[in-house]
């Protein structure tokens, strides 16, 4: 770890070197009202590619600014979007390998400034909150703007950028698991046309769960110029480093959710850690560069191109029980004592490349006095490599008593395994205003993916939507949308025989609510959704596969944001989904009702010392998972955090709580025979100077 304090120390000192300004968010693409050094965020790029108030999309966007997520406590980018209606955020409980959320019942997609982020679990390491200065949420398929993507929906990640100006911030920080770490975010105007950013993090931690540490070292740097007033060109670095573990444990149901009947007097702790210390782990890095130009030729076209190539090494190695060979007594497969099960070892490396280009041309023009258009031409190319290797290794243990010692170790041998992907993206959207009160969007796209397999899936995809104000800052909308997931691989059946490749996974959308702004401090937005999806991948017994026919989930949702600026936020969230499926009801398991509620409110003078009161619930409703044997009920679950902050000239003293009241729960268990736990409470304390 000395090599860490010693990178960031020097980022310290190089912050320390300029006058105080206070960070503010970047406004490139996302209209600000700020007063009282609050921002109010009144628009987006995720959902239309162009700068578009929220209250003219025809669906519901959800922009989390990172003051807001930090202010809640978010350590990972999986906890940034815990305060968003129709999102479950760590449906597995926290997970130092992967982020992980849900969006309207179903699995949502990452991206990084409008490109796909990740393309293969266990192949990269997670990204790091601090990087960014908004998350942003879109709720429903979405592939006409972003190609290949999730059905339920996208979570857009948007990188911190140079601003015009010079300022920045260093934060220490302290907390539960001996977390140490320093922060900082240092801005440089070198002239009137050319700034410079560096964003920097070194973590030396451990987690709940023994022998699981959650190291980091994190640098991005990036540069923007302004050759002329109306060409911006902005470049990006990132160099990030983990080395981690799994804080997923995989835990069998019997002896920790449920008695062990053979063994009563025993019982596995919630937190227990069942691998080989100093052998498991999850160590990895990731190289990222990227670039981005902007030109105006006119008032009326705008010419967006950006690109990004990312380079990660990954190290993965970990034990998990056999909780499957019998999932309602996995102990008795392999004795009477209540104690010996199965403990599998797997070892893997992998390496992922991976190329991404999104380029398009908007036409701003009229068709009459009174119909605006805005027209979006583009296309997008995207290349990925995923190259693996593994060891696999077999015990018999006492789960008690593991004695650590005896476990054998295995390391990775012999040639990578690679699979690689192209995808090639042509889309056209037209955003048509009528009278400035009404807004039509139109959109098509025509996708061809190929994979190093041969496999080769071609797809086109629509939406259509519109909203209007009624009065009173009232905007009924409705919309329709589409998506496209292709799927690697090919159906497997009993015995492993190989089948027929898969089908590409498609969603369609139905969705209507209303908008309701009765000022730029004010948001509420109401919506019914149905989704309807077909050829998901189905897990058979005996590694055998299939496809399943069609997956429905039906849903509403309500989210209200209220801010006075500098002294009052209120958020409020709630959602609802059901997922019903014609061949598998065991798809049918993320809870239906999630719901959440967060507010701050500021006390003294502006000018003078603050102090800034915080909390907020999270509550997920209960989910019940099924099998052919049996069915499990995780039961409902809320956590409560906390903030506790002090502004005072340019210095910062912030206490922040989650899950402040130690709720010991399980954030999911599945029939087939595991459970994950959710993350007890975490305390941090952190001083930070503003400049």
């Amino acid at each position: 770890m000395k090599v860490k304090w010693i990178a960031l120390g020097s980022a310290a000192a190089m912050a320390l070197c300029h006058p105080a300004v206070h960070a503010a968010e970047d406004a490139v693409a996302t209209d600000v009202d700020q007063a009282q050094d609050s921002i109010i965020v009144t628009a987006a790029t995720t959902g239309s590619k162009t700068d578009t108030a929220l209250v003219e999309l025809p669906q519901p966007i959800k922009v989390i600014t990172s003051e807001q997520y930090l202010s809640q406590g978010a350590i990972s980018i999986s906890d940034t979007v815990k305060y968003a209606a129709g999102v479950l955020a760590n449906p597995y409980g926290r997970d130092t390998r992967v982020d992980g959320f849900n969006v309207r019942g179903l699995d949502a997609l990452q991206f990084r400034d409008g490109m796909r982020d990740i393309f293969s679990y266990y192949a990269s390491i997670t990204s790091d909150p601090y990087n960014f200065s908004r998350v942003e949420i879109l709720r429903g398929p979405a592939s006409v703007l972003f190609g290949q993507g999730s059905i339920g929906g996208l979570v857009n990640l948007v990188s911190k950028t140079p601003e015009f100006r010079t300022g920045g911030e260093v934060n220490l920080v302290y907390g539960s698991y001996d977390r140490k770490e320093i922060m900082g975010d240092v801005n440089v105007a070198l002239a009137d046309n050319l700034a410079v950013r560096f964003v920097g993090r070194a973590r030396d931690a451990d987690t709940y769960v023994d022998h699981v540490p959650d190291d980091r070292v994190m640098f991005a740097p990036s540069i923007r110029w302004q050759p002329t007033p109306d060409t911006d060109i902005v470049l990006t670095g990132l160099y990030q480093e983990d080395d981690t573990g799994s804080t997923s444990q995989f835990l069998p149901i019997v002896g920790t959710f449920l008695p062990n009947t053979a063994y009563p007097q025993g019982k596995l702790g919630q937190y227990a850690f069942v691998g080989k210390p100093g052998w498991d782990r999850y160590n990895g890095r990731s190289l990222q560069g990227g670039g981005s130009i902007t030109h105006k030729f006119s008032d009326n076209v705008k010419l967006n191109l950006k690109a990004r190539y990312i380079d990660s090494d990954l190290e993965y190695k970990t034990h998990y029980a056999d909780s499957y060979s019998n999932p309602t007594d996995p102990f008795s497969v392999y004795g009477t004592d209540g104690r010996t099960i199965g403990l599998y070892a797997d070892a893997s490396d992998a390496r992922m490349n991976v190329f991404s280009t999104d380029n398009n041309i908007q036409f701003n023009f009229n068709t009459g006095a009174n119909i605006e258009h805005k027209l979006l031409v583009g296309i997008d190319y995207s290349w990925n490599k995923v190259a693996k290797r593994g060891a696999f290794g077999f015990d018999i243990v006492d789960l008690y008593d593991i004695d650590y010692d005896a476990l054998p170790t295995y390391d990775p041998t012999g040639p990578f395994t690679t699979e690689s992907q192209k995808q090639l993206g042509v889309y056209v959207q037209d955003q048509i205003r009528f009278y400035d009160r009404v807004s039509v969007v139109l959109g098509a796209r025509r996708d061809r993916v190929t994979g190093s397999s041969g496999q080769k899936d071609n797809a086109t995809t629509f939406r259509a939507g519109i909203i209007g104000e009624i009065g009173a800052g009232i905007s009924p909308f409705f919309s329709y949308t589409e998506s496209f997931l292709p799927v690697a691989g090919n159906i497997m059946g009993i015995g492993g025989v190989v089948g027929d490749p898969y089908k590409p996974q498609t969603g369609t959308q139905y969705e209507a609510g209303v908008k309701w702004q009765p000022d730029v401090n004010t948001l509420v937005t109401a919506t019914v959704f149905k989704i309807k999806e077909r050829n998901r991948v189905l897990y058979l017994a005996g590694s055998a596969t299939t496809q399943s026919g069609v997956l429905d989930t039906k849903g509403f949702e309500i989210e209200a944001s209220h801010t006075l600026p500098g002294n009052f936020e209120l958020l409020a969230n709630y959602g609802y989904s059901k997922l019903k499926s014609e061949t598998n009801t065991s798809l049918d398991y993320m809870p239906r009702h999630t719901a959440s509620f967060w507010t701050t409110k500021t006390f003294g003078l502006v000018g003078e010392a603050q102090l800034r009161l915080g909390g907020g619930v999270v509550y997920s409703g209960k989910s019940v998972s099924t099998s052919a044997i049996w069915s499990i009920v995780t039961p409902a679950r809320t956590t409560v955090d906390a903030l506790a902050e002090i502004n005072w000239n340019s210095w910062r003293f912030a206490l922040n709580a989650t899950n402040l009241l130690n709720n010991e729960y399980y954030a999911s268990c599945l029939a087939r025979g595991d459970c994950f736990v959710g993350a007890p409470r975490n305390v941090m304390g952190t001083v930070g100077f503003r400049f």
